[in-house]
C-alpha cells in the first residue's frame, strides 16, 4: 500500500493500491443532482481523476481550480474530483468558484471510489489526495498517490498522462 500522511500523521488506507497497468476498477459516486455515476458512465474517453480530501480547503480548492483550467485545454479528456463532501457542498462550491469544466462526485454514501482506489483514509473518513489517468479502455495510465495529503499533486505530469492517453 502507499503510504500517506496528514498532517505528519500517518494513515491506514482502506482498499488495494492501483498501480499503472491495471484495469481500472469500477466505482459508484454521487453527481451534483444526487444521480449515481460509474466509471463505465465515462467509458470511450480518457479520465483524469482528481481525488481530494474536501473541496472547501485550501490545497483542494487550487487542485480544483488547476484541473478545472487545464480540462478546457484537453480533448476527450473527462476531469473527475471525488471527494467525500456532500453532493450539495460540492454544488454550491462550484457555483460560488465558476467551476464548469470538471464533473466534481461525491463518495459520502458508500466510500465505494476511496475503496476500490485504495485511497480511503479509515482515521478521518476523508480520501487520501491522489490523481489516477484512465485511458478510454479503463486502463490506468498514471497514478499519484500524495505521500503528504495536505501537499499539491504533480499537475505537470498528470496533465501530461492525460494528453498522452488519448
Amino acid at each position: 500500500m502507499a503510504n500517506v500522511t496528514f498532517k505528519g500523521n500517518e494513515m491506514t488506507l482502506i482498499g488495494q493500491e492501483i498501480k499503472v497497468g491495471d484495469q481500472a476498477r469500477e466505482f459508484k459516486v454521487l453527481a451534483n443532482d444526487l444521480t449515481e455515476v460509474t466509471l463505465a458512465d465515462t467509458k470511450g474517453h480518457v479520465r483524469l481523476v482528481s481525488v481530494i480530501p474536501s473541496i472547501d480547503t485550501g490545497v483542494c480548492d487550487a487542485q480544483t481550480r488547476r484541473f478545472n483550467e487545464e480540462a478546457a485545454k484537453l480533448e476527450n479528456v473527462k476531469v473527475l474530483t471525488i471527494s467525500v463532501d456532500l453532493p450539495f457542498a460540492q454544488k454550491r462550491w462550484c457555483g460560488a468558484n465558476g467551476i464548469e469544466n470538471v464533473q466534481t462526485l461525491s463518495d459520502h454514501r458508500e466510500l465505494s471510489f476511496g475503496e476500490a482506489y485504495g485511497v480511503y483514509m479509515k482515521e478521518l473518513r476523508l480520501l487520501a489526495r491522489a490523481v489516477f489517468v484512465i485511458d478510454s479502455h479503463d486502463k490506468v495510465t498514471y497514478v499519484e498517490y500524495v505521500a503528504e495529503a495536505t501537499n499539491h499533486p504533480n499537475y505537470e505530469k498528470a496533465i501530461e498522462a492525460a494528453q498522452n492517453a488519448n
